[in-house]
């Protein structure tokens, strides 16, 4: 099974995983995601999914598997980013097995993802709190 936290990018401060990902990890062409999306569009806020901008795009690219040669490869468009709750709400279109249990272990991985960050906010608060301990030293 493919290690869904490499799918994960941080764009606009969310974390989200494109829908070829997304694609990939439900056994879909992509073109077959993001037409079950167009048609439940009402379903996807722009909180819950966002097109890239080229920018952002050529942002991660170096993250994403190179493109290759030739007619065809390219995609035509931007990829689209689906948030967690995005996620969640393709559950509510795509009743497949597969789609089933992708998307609990993808609802899993951003809640371990989660407790991890919330966990070292901690001991962010107490390195800092060493830091200006030390600074305080620093100045006796």
């Amino acid at each position: 099974m493919v290690n869904i936290k490499d799918k994960i990018y941080t764009i606009h401060g969310l974390q989200v995983i494109l829908d070829s990902d997304l694609a990939n990890l439900y056994e879909v062409p992509t073109k077959a995601l993001n037409q079950a999306v167009k048609r439940n569009i009402e379903r996807f806020p722009e909180d819950f999914m966002f097109q890239l901008s080229e920018k952002e795009l050529n942002s991660i690219r170096s993250q994403i598997v190179t493109l290759e040669k030739g007619r065809g490869k390219h995609k035509k468009y931007s990829p689209f980013a689906f948030t967690e709750h995005g996620i969640t709400a393709l559950s509510g279109i795509l009743k497949s097995k597969k789609a089933v249990e992708v998307n609990i272990q993808i609802i899993r991985t951003f809640v371990a993802m989660r407790k991890l960050i919330a966990s070292n906010k901690g001991l962010l608060t107490d390195v800092n709190y060493i830091k200006i301990k030390l600074h305080d030293h620093d100045k006796k």
